[in-house]
């Protein structure tokens, strides 16, 4: 588990102790990301859900693809805070983000060329048109990140970064 805060640290947490905050989470790539995913992808989704979306098919894709993501990307972020992880040690968790990562990396790709493709320009809804907009140049940022965060995932799973002393411990007793 290079790559992830605490990857070197023992595994001291045991299955009955309470979650301890791990702040340095937030100061990693991947936690970095996962903030910015979270802030992001709340900005897709609220400026499309501020829109009349029910009315256009293609925008119910990118509300769900957004929604969804979003619910994850906390559910993760939570996981990594309260160092959850460690308490389930048996998941492949690098693995686990790598998957989820590249997943949301297309599905973003696809909501964002579906979310710019609706937009229309002659819109006499001013606002629909703004918002739309904003979600579209949103999601497109969304999708950077999130296939920015596959790659920094992607060497945790490999375990790039680290030494051999440091990618051979397996305390999980």
């Amino acid at each position: 588990m290079a790559g992830l805060p605490g990857a070197a640290r023992a595994r001291s947490a045991s299955p009955g102790s309470p979650p301890a905050l791990d702040g340095s989470f937030l100061l990693s790539p991947l936690g970095g990301l996962m903030c910015a995913q979270a802030v992001l992808g709340l900005l897709v989704w609220s400026l499309i859900a501020a829109t009349t979306y029910h009315l256009h098919a293609a925008y119910g894709w990118v509300m769900f693809v957004s929604l969804f993501f979003w619910i994850l990307t906390l559910l993760f972020l939570v996981t990594y805070l309260l160092q959850l992880h460690q308490k389930f040690y048996m998941v492949p968790w690098p693995l686990v983000l790598m998957i989820c990562n590249a997943v949301a990396t297309v599905l973003y790709i696809t909501a964002f060329v579906t979310c710019a493709a609706a937009v229309q320009p002659t819109s006499w809804r001013q606002w629909d048109y703004n918002r739309r907009a904003a979600a579209s140049f949103f999601a497109c940022v969304t999708m950077i990140t999130y296939g920015v965060s596959t790659f920094f995932s992607f060497r945790a799973w490999k375990g790039l970064g680290s030494n051999a002393a440091t990618s051979q411990v397996t305390d999980h007793a």
